[in-house]
């Protein structure tokens, strides 16, 4: 059993190395950053190598967009969208043509059959031969028409399933851009999208909450037991959070920050989630890899604030953020709503650190 696993496990410690190693170079977690230097410390791909070595120690984005496009040009953004773009374009041209050209070959089926009823029409009397030259001639369009018919039908299927593969590369593509390489749960670009669409009916307003959720002292335990161990500790908060939520949306927004969209829940409810889950962090018992060797006790720090109670997707956001801040000053590991209590006077809480 222990051997089988074993690769799994090898490939989470060297997907951890990866993303320890893009933090301390200060680049953004986006997935086509990932798949560079998960190649290039892989060592699969040399050339890649040199080209990620020959950067300076705080590579931009326009760099490494630059090395994405050229080892993959059909993964990398735009790439993947122009691929596809133009794929589908000479797909649907084709099945233009394809129609054109069956249209031609019915419509000369139909001057066959015109001609010859306009020939019956015009005879009082068909001889034997006349007649059987009449059925040789119908016998071999009707055949030509059915057999041709037959092809367009299959060409048409064939070109139905290469659009449909261009389609499931796009939505795979989507996917991967909406999630967070670390964690495998939603991101930040895919948080902001579903929170604006909150705000796009009056039962998403009169429905949906938003909570935002901190891991508390995040700093020292990265200090303390090393960025590896912190990471780990994000991915297990991630699986906790979308294993006792599957009915809710949750997102990696920020480095030690998750948000969870809560749809047809009241505040009672909302809060009842948020408190299920705040437990449910405090009663594990966090460890790293093989070893049995608890790093620590970990808390969540939680705000909320229900889309009735904000203007818009910023005012929401802000709003838990601050409910969030609350939990922080009132002693950390506790759960706050919004509305519950009035604002502080005398504290910035925009100048609040929540770690």
């Amino acid at each position: 059993m222990q051997a089988s696993t074993a690769p799994s496990e090898d490939r989470t410690d060297f997907a951890t190395s990866v993303v320890a190693t893009m933090r301390q170079l200060g680049i953004v977690g986006l997935p086509r950053n990932y798949e560079i230097y998960y190649e290039a410390l892989s060592g699969s791909n040399h050339e890649l190598s040199l080209e990620v070595v020959s950067l300076s120690n705080r590579p931009t984005q326009d760099q490494l967009d630059r090395i994405g496009r050229k080892f993959f040009p059909d993964r990398h953004g735009t790439g993947v969208v122009e691929h596809a773009r133009e794929t589908i374009a000479r797909e649907l041209e084709e099945i233009a043509s394809i129609l054109r050209h069956e249209r031609g070959h019915l419509e000369k089926y139909g001057r066959i059959l015109d001609q010859t009823a306009e020939g019956l029409n015009s005879r009082n009397v068909i001889s034997k031969e006349l007649l059987q030259k009449i059925v040789d001639v119908m016998s071999v369009a009707t055949v030509s028409t059915i057999d041709h018919g037959k092809q367009v039908v299959t060409t048409l299927g064939d070109k139905t399933t290469e659009l449909e593969s261009v389609k499931s590369k796009l939505e795979e593509y989507k996917k991967l851009a909406d999630t967070d390489p670390l964690t495998l749960i939603w991101n930040r670009r895919a948080f902001d999208k579903e929170i604006a669409r909150i705000y796009n009916s009056n039962r998403g307003i009169l429905f949906n909450a938003l909570i935002l959720a901190d891991i508390d002292r995040f700093k020292e335990i990265n200090d303390r037991y090393g960025h590896p161990a912190g990471d780990k500790i994000l991915q297990q908060i991630a699986e906790i959070l979308r294993t006792s939520t599957r009915e809710v949306f949750v997102a990696r927004t920020g480095g030690e920050e998750f948000a969870l969209i809560v749809e047809g829940a009241s505040a009672d409810a909302t809060m009842a989630i948020a408190e299920r889950i705040r437990v449910a962090i405090e009663e594990t018992e966090f460890g790293g890899g093989q070893s049995p060797t608890v790093y620590c006790k970990v808390t969540l720090s939680m705000g909320i604030c229900m889309a009735s109670e904000a203007d818009g997707p910023e005012d929401l956001y802000s709003k838990a953020d601050r409910a969030l801040y609350r939990s922080k000053v009132a002693g950390r590991n506790r759960v706050t709503h919004y509305s519950a209590q009035p604002e502080q006077a005398g504290k910035n809480w925009l100048l609040y650190k929540k770690d």
